[in-house]
């Protein structure tokens, strides 16, 4: 039912986890993929040849979109490469820890940039292009931690918060040029990022035991929320933020 047949869709911090997963259900959908990421080479030529192996185009494009120049460079390249650009996915991100007290302050300007800086810097850049279009979709990933907040992850949390006021706020200020903005707030979720602690079984156990679901969500179960926000079956939904996180946080 979902076709992204000759739309090009932008993914941001695609290499690995949701971000990948993301990547291969558009490209299943039909859509043509410009991947972004900062560092792991080998896992990004992985996600693309597979995104290939659906028949797809796909265009790899390393740096951080925490910097504005590598974020205009990347809608650039997707508008040069393709001619148009119809979806962004604004998955960029890290999680660290940082104790309130003793957080230093490269560490908060370093989440802050990486997650939420590169929001806006890639909506700033991609955004006069889909005014001209009078079409676009951007769906933001947030997080459960932006919602209800999270001890010693202030940062982070304080960053995804960011995220979920920023994307009320351009829905409204877009919504007259048919550009809908949306996003996206996972709770856990079975990634790379998270190994080391899921590594703690009894840490992991507590996790599933605090979802009612009683499962912790896979990258593929975040993606789709992401497809159906792309697809024409949420054409009347702009600043909402669907909650993927087994019922833990009901926001």
């Amino acid at each position: 039912m979902i076709n992204l047949k000759n739309h090009i869709t932008i993914i941001t911090g695609g290499s690995r986890g949701i971000g990948a997963a993301t990547a291969l259900l558009f490209a299943r959908a039909g859509s043509d993929i410009v991947l972004n990421y900062v560092a792991n080479d080998e896992k990004a030529a992985a996600t693309a040849q597979c995104i290939r192996a659906y028949g797809r185009k796909v265009i790899l494009h390393k740096g951080n979109v925490g910097d504005s120049k590598t974020a205009s460079a990347l809608i650039d390249l997707a508008l040069t490469s393709f001619g148009k650009i119809d979806i962004v996915v604004n998955n960029a991100g890290i999680w660290t820890y940082g104790e309130i007290g003793g957080l230093h302050e490269d560490v908060w300007d370093e989440t802050i940039d990486s997650n939420l800086k590169s929001v806006f810097n890639i909506c700033n850049s991609v955004v006069p292009h889909f005014k001209n279009a009078r079409n676009g979709a951007i769906i933001n990933i947030a997080s459960t931690a932006g919602q209800r907040g999270e001890a010693f992850h202030a940062h982070y949390a304080a960053s995804k918060g960011g995220i979920l006021a920023f994307t009320k706020s351009i829905a409204s200020e877009l919504a007259p040029f048919n550009i809908r903005v949306n996003a996206v707030a996972p709770g856990w979720v079975d990634t790379e990022m998270n190994e080391e602690v899921f590594a703690d079984e009894d840490f992991r156990a507590n996790v599933v035991q605090s979802i009612p679901l009683k499962r912790i969500a896979t990258a593929e179960d975040i993606a789709g929320s992401v497809l159906f926000l792309a697809s024409d079956l949420a054409r009347h939904i702009t600043g909402a933020t669907i909650n993927v996180n087994g019922g833990s946080v009901l926001a």
